[in-house]
């Protein structure tokens, strides 16, 4: 049985509602739910978290890696072309992480393009939509 956590960073809760020629109109709760349901039919779990707070961020990643996830999806948002210290809390951790973005970072503004975290990942999965966070999934569950 696979334990898989979801992470989600800043303004992910606003999905639906914030620019959604970019984010799509999906909604956090209806990523939350698909990937629910797909890891149960693997015969797995996933726990979601979501906050606009990198303390709280940071946090999570600590008390995954106590609880033994056997993988971790992580949209860290914004924080990652900022965070150093989500960097270095991913780095210190034995839970393999796949960064993923629902846009293209790569196709938008050029501070964008540099993940600060992606060093440190298992993978990284960008421009899917919603879909980034299902192969994810797949990545962890069919491995």
């Amino acid at each position: 049985m696979s334990r898989l956590l979801l992470l989600n960073g800043p303004n992910i809760n606003l999905l639906g509602k914030r620019e959604t020629d970019v984010y799509g109109e999906f909604t956090l709760q209806t990523i939350e739910a698909e990937l629910t349901e797909l890891a149960q039919a693997h015969g797995g779990e996933l726990d979601c978290f979501q906050s606009n707070h990198e303390g709280e961020l940071i946090d999570r990643l600590h008390q995954a890696n106590e609880s033994g996830y056997d993988g971790i999806i992580f949209n860290p948002a914004a924080y990652t072309h900022t965070s150093i210290a989500l960097r270095d809390a991913i780095a210190a951790i034995n839970s393999p992480v796949i960064e993923v973005h629902i846009s293209n970072v790569h196709k938008r503004e050029a501070f964008r393009h540099q993940s600060m975290l992606a060093s440190v990942c298992y993978g990284q999965i960008v421009g899917f939509g919603k879909q980034s966070y299902r192969l994810a999934a797949q990545a962890f569950l069919e491995k």
